[in-house]
């Protein structure tokens, strides 16, 4: 059955395809098409994660089912599961308990008497889920990737980013805000909530005039600061970074809790923060610490505390109307604690064989259609080629599910509360992350779940990942036709694999380490090919918001990964076709096209529609679907000419890969 027969009722034929293949494909379903209650945007992306969460509900009702009639209770990771979902489900527990499950950290941050017990606070508040003035993780040294070190990335804000603070276009949903974080202190028990809420926007303010911009965050060069400890403290010397790592979990630097190296993606951050730190008084990191402390435990307390946050983070900044289904927010609740756990049992259940086979068949193809591609290059010269080909030879693909699932074994949950629950599994997993540090390098561990609908590249190990939950229609269908599989999936891998050849991935060789494998010239050429699409995007404004712009320097990572996905699937479709004998027509390809546009069908809230435009690094889903004006195939199939709407003059068109 054809994956455009789903397609075909939402289709406007009057707009043509040569003016707008998005509004072509989808301009009908947009116009009639309603977003769920409970959802900030619709498509077959989110459908498909509906779907995946309706199949998981079943898997956690027959587990806890089987978990309860087993002789021995249930032990291992069923009962465990059924005893995370029930106590998220038990509403009247989690009422009649009210704020209590919050106290103790309520009053840790009640009793902050200076700086150095807000470093020790912090550190314990990170280890069971929390968060604070910057983020951190453990991830690959990405000079060395043999091993892995911590990393510090700038933090600390209640809104989306830096802009929210200081553009005048979102200076109602900085008063929204405000009237948040009064409300939230006020459950909280805060005697004077309201001038608390104006003295943490205040706070907030200082620490993102810190912050770098979304765009240069994206810079794997200047985001690469690799610093000894020492030279840590003396980067932020207010904080105290012995205290921190202590309640972390004292693993980060080895038995005596110090942190011999660190990568610091954002310095300057850091530099600034030690002077907000020393210039801010302890009553006011009190304030700033309680709601953070009660944002963080507010999915798993009372209903006055879920609306709260809920009125803001969905209603304001999403336009969300209607809060998800509690059951729906348990699935999620679950498969943040114990996700492979699940995922196991998703792809017994929903991922056959067939389809794996197949997906590697198309994995191969991809590749080999961007080693023909780089051949035929006239703006790189040999010797870059050559490297890239050895970067494409050691590509490891991992389709499915992994071939490890996680062992969750030193996990300990109750039947019968949910915040010790909450905290015992992001301390169960901070530890397995900060265990990492002086091990070898796992590189068969995943970094999506199998039941997840998207796909990733990951530069630090050179591997391309496609969950099961992606493989499905409009993606990929093992009963659909060929050029509409390499429109769908066949797209989305040569995306991913386009990452590793993006404006960052390129600095990437194939062990994944930052190396020049480029020579000067090519360099130059690919810089050039990469400011003309970062123009033609900055050029784009979407339709529903007028007077605003995409930020082509933010998305051209993703705009670079979406035009080398599709010059490639198209590429590979014809390698596939030609091996197996078959005739390629001119509506075989039209129909690769259409499904490309058909995956992007997205309808979105126009509070969505603006935070991402601000913070996303892809463009929104038209410009995405809208790239083809860039490629000589789709000007070829569909027979454009000048005046039309998608018409770019050959020598206007960017090609890169």
């Amino acid at each position: 059955m054809s994956i455009l027969d789903d397609a075909r009722p939402g289709m406007d034929l009057d707009i043509r395809p040569q003016d707008d293949l998005f509004g072509h494909v989808n301009g009908t379903w947009l116009t009639e098409t309603e977003i769920p209650s409970d959802r900030s945007s619709w498509g077959p992306f989110v459908q498909l994660a509906d779907q995946a969460e309706e199949d998981v509900r079943a898997i956690i009702t027959e587990l806890a089912a089987s978990a309860g009639e087993s002789a021995d209770g249930g032990n291992g990771d069923a009962r465990k599961i059924a005893d995370l979902f029930n106590s998220f489900m038990d509403l009247d527990r989690v009422e009649a308990a009210g704020i209590a499950p919050a106290q103790p950290l309520i009053d840790g941050v009640a009793g902050l008497r200076d700086v150095r017990d807000l470093a020790a606070f912090l550190g314990e508040f990170e280890r069971i889920g929390g968060y604070g003035l910057f983020g951190s993780y453990v991830d690959t040294d990405d000079r060395q990737s043999d091993r892995y070190l911590f990393h510090l990335v700038q933090g600390g804000l209640g809104l989306p980013d830096e802009s929210y603070y200081r553009d005048e276009k979102f200076a109602e949903i900085r008063e929204a805000y405000v009237g948040y974080l009064t409300r939230l202190l006020a459950l909280g028990g805060h005697d004077a909530p309201a001038a608390a809420a104006q003295r943490i926007l205040a706070l907030d303010t200082e620490l993102a005039q810190g912050h770098w911009e979304r765009a240069e965050t994206r810079d794997v060069q200047k985001t690469y600061n690799l610093l000894t400890g020492d030279e840590l403290k003396a980067l932020c010397p207010a904080f105290d970074w012995d205290a921190y790592v202590t309640n972390l979990g004292g693993r980060v630097g080895g038995e005596h809790a110090t942190i011999a190296e660190v990568v610091v993606r954002q310095p300057s951050y850091l530099e600034h923060l030690s002077g907000v730190l020393e210039a801010t008084p302890i009553e006011v990191w009190r304030d700033w610490f309680l709601s953070r402390v009660l944002r963080s435990a507010a999915p798993y307390l009372t209903d006055e505390l879920v609306q709260a946050n809920f009125d803001f983070y969905g209603r304001t900044l999403s336009g969300t109307p209607e809060l998800r289904a509690r059951w729906k927010r348990a699935v999620a609740f679950v498969e943040g604690a114990m996700g492979e756990a699940v995922g196991k049992e998703y792809v017994a259940r929903h991922f056959p064989p067939t389809s794996k086979a197949m997906m590697d068949e198309l994995v191969a193809n991809l590749l080999a259609a961007y080693r023909q591609s780089i051949s035929k290059l006239d703006w790189m010269t040999d010797e870059t080629k050559e490297r890239a080909y050895d970067k494409l030879a050691t590509f490891r693909p991992k389709i499915g599910y992994p071939e490890r699932f996680r062992d969750y074994s030193a996990l300990v949950v109750v039947p019968d509360d949910l915040v010790a629950n909450a905290q015992a599994a992001a301390g169960f997993e901070t530890d397995r992350q900060l265990a990492k540090i002086g091990s070898p390098v796992d590189r068969d561990e995943w970094f999506m779940l199998p039941q997840t609908v998207n796909a990733y590249y990951n530069p630090g190990t050179n591997e391309i990942c496609f969950p099961a939950g992606i493989l499905q229609r409009p993606f990929f269908s093992p009963d659909a036709l060929a050029a509409e599989n390499y429109g769908g999936i066949g797209a989305v891998i040569g995306h991913e694999v386009g990452h590793g050849f993006d404006d960052q991935g390129a600095q990437y060789d194939g062990d994944g380490n930052l190396n020049d494998w480029w020579t000067t010239d090519d360099k130059a050429a690919f810089e050039v090919k990469s400011k003309a699409l970062i123009a033609q995007y900055d050029g784009f404004a979407p339709r529903n918001l007028p007077g605003e712009h995409v930020n082509g320097a933010l998305t051209v990572g993703e705009n670079i990964g979406d035009l080398g996905g599709l010059t490639i699937a198209h590429t590979a479709y014809l390698i596939a076709e030609g091996a197996a004998g078959g005739a390629v027509s001119t509506e075989d390809r039209k129909t690769l096209f259409l499904n490309w546009a058909y995956v992007w069908r997205t309808k979105r809230r126009l509070e969505q529609e603006q935070q991402y435009l601000t913070i996303d690094p892809h463009s929104p889903p038209e410009f995405r679907a809208n790239i083809v004006r860039n490629l000589d195939e789709f000007h070829e199939v569909f027979g454009t000419a000048p005046g039309d709407g998608l018409w770019l003059e050959p020598a206007d068109r960017v090609r890169i890969w």
